[in-house]
């Protein structure tokens, strides 16, 4: 296994305490928004979420040149502005995008908006493709434009902050992601970044301070979809998931392009999940990949509901999909554990060396893979790894994710008094961010079970298959036996089974 750079670790941020939650708005209403846009998404579309199918035609002559240039023209400035924007953009406009930009640059190498814009593309297309070759490219376009034209560039800065928030460098994040915020207050997309990094390094406060201001920006229609999905994924994590999927459902109404409503689609399929919805997920999930194909975060959870569903063929197929589009880390080790559920080592093991190898890659593009590396570790590897990798990891960023994945580790290696602190960080919302998360809750439930607090352990064992009864296919059968070994006292609610 590659190691990362030595970088220096800042102090770890504290946790602060939790507000008051937002008010809540209309909430039949928006129940029934939540309902309508499923039934919706079941029904093909029943809230015009995507064009019907128009009535065939005969085939258009083919465009001239001339036709086929404004055509182009077109799809690099809407690529151009959705990349400065921070929205979704679709693949093949940001390929052309990315070839028009690559061009201007060769003709005037001093174009510093042009150095900007293709920086950023770069950023995107990686997050789209998992291209790990896109994140070197990424900053050295950045960076030029950046020393091209000065302090004040605000789109470098905020693609510096963007690249680094896909690298998983959360510090670095924060700083460019600053500076381009004191460059230009009321520029919107500065926000986004700054939460994500300010989540990173465990520091909720900040998190919720950047959300109200941008809350409270004017934004044009064309953006404010973006921003109700942003909000929708703070809410999650501070665990207010009746507003978190009130936003998102607005953000996928209100969305400009397919691409950027499967995007939402996509976060709504994600919330559906958390809270163990499994049919509910899958018509989401569904729905963002018939609207945008190139969509693998999609994929991956059709393989998640598909498998929760007992349709495993399907499942493996919709995961096999997801990584031939983008094969990232974390979904072949998802995958890896399906097929360690269902009994077949040699295609687990398989999987477990493409996480591997894609870790390598990525690690040389700078990424920061040590949470999935002690996930692994941890679990399938290297106990000791597992912690030495975590423990540096929460000295330079102290999320949650990292909590947990610490304090898993740490009972994995036997310390389960260090464990349950790290744990009690993940999943108490006066510590931590607060999102209701079954992993988290069986974490904790299995430590506290090893210290003989039987009353806390059975509490989050059950709070954990109350949350999300199919939250993992190799975990689910520990939290059923850990909880008959207890002697499983039923909630006010029965289990699911």
């Amino acid at each position: 296994m590659c190691a990362l750079d030595n970088r220096p670790s800042p102090p770890a941020t504290s946790l602060l305490p939790e507000p008051a939650p937002p008010r809540r708005r209309g909430r039949a209403l928006r129940r029934l928004l939540v309902v309508a846009l499923a039934g919706g998404v079941a029904a093909g579309g029943t809230l015009m979420l995507w064009p019907r199918e128009p009535h065939r035609a005969a085939p258009a002559p083919a465009a001239g040149p001339r036709a086929q240039a404004a055509a182009r023209a077109a799809a690099v400035a809407a690529a151009q502005t959705a990349v400065l924007d921070g929205l979704p953009a679709a693949l093949p406009d940001l390929t052309t995008l990315i070839g028009a930009r690559e061009a201007r640059v060769r003709a005037q190498p001093k174009d510093a908006a042009a150095w900007a814009v293709l920086g950023a593309a770069y950023v995107e297309r990686a997050r789209r493709t998992a291209d790990t070759g896109d994140y070197p490219r990424a900053e050295r376009a950045l960076r030029t434009s950046l020393k091209a034209a000065g302090k004040n560039n605000t789109e470098a800065l905020g693609g510096l902050a963007g690249l680094a928030v896909a690298r998983r460098d959360f510090p670095e994040a924060r700083r460019f992601g600053e500076e381009a915020l004191k460059a230009a207050p009321k520029r919107w997309s500065a926000y986004p970044v700054l939460i994500d990094a300010y989540n990173g390094l465990g520091d909720y406060k900040a998190a919720r301070s950047a959300l109200d201001k941008l809350m409270a920006l004017k934004v044009g229609a064309d953006v404010k979809p973006a921003v109700m999905a942003r909000a929708s994924a703070v809410y999650r994590d501070r665990g207010w998931r009746e507003d978190a999927v009130a936003q998102v459902t607005d953000a996928a109404a209100a969305a400009r392009t397919p691409v950027e409503q499967a995007a939402y689609l996509c976060q709504a399929g994600q919330l559906a999940w958390e809270r163990g919805d499994r049919d509910d997920a899958l018509r989401h999930f569904t729905a963002a990949v018939r609207l945008d194909p190139d969509q693998p975060a999609a994929r991956a959870g059709q393989g998640r509901a598909l498998a929760a569903l007992g349709r495993t063929q399907e499942a493996l197929t919709a995961y096999q999909g997801a990584l031939a589009h983008r094969p990232t880390p974390q979904v072949a080790l998802e995958l890896g554990e399906l097929y360690e559920s269902l009994g077949m080592g040699r295609q687990a093991d398989a999987q477990y060396e493409l996480m591997r190898t894609q870790v390598r890659r990525e690690l040389e593009a700078g990424i920061d893979d040590d949470l999935v590396i002690g996930q692994y570790e941890a679990d399938h590897g290297d106990v000791q790894e597992a912690v030495e990798r975590l423990t540096a990891e929460w000295e330079r960023q102290p999320g949650i994710e990292v909590a947990d994945a610490l304090g898993w580790a740490l009972h994995r290696a036997g310390d389960d008094k260090e464990a349950l602190r790290y744990a009690s960080i993940a999943t108490d919302s006066t510590k931590g961010g607060g999102v209701r998360s079954a992993p988290y809750a069986f974490h904790r439930g299995m430590i506290e079970r090893d210290l003989d607090l039987e009353a806390p352990a059975r509490r989050h064992l059950q709070d954990a298959l109350r949350t999300n009864p199919y939250f993992s296919p190799l975990r689910i059968p520990a939290a059923r036996a850990a909880l008959t070994a207890l002697g499983n006292q039923p909630p006010d609610e029965e289990l699911p089974q």
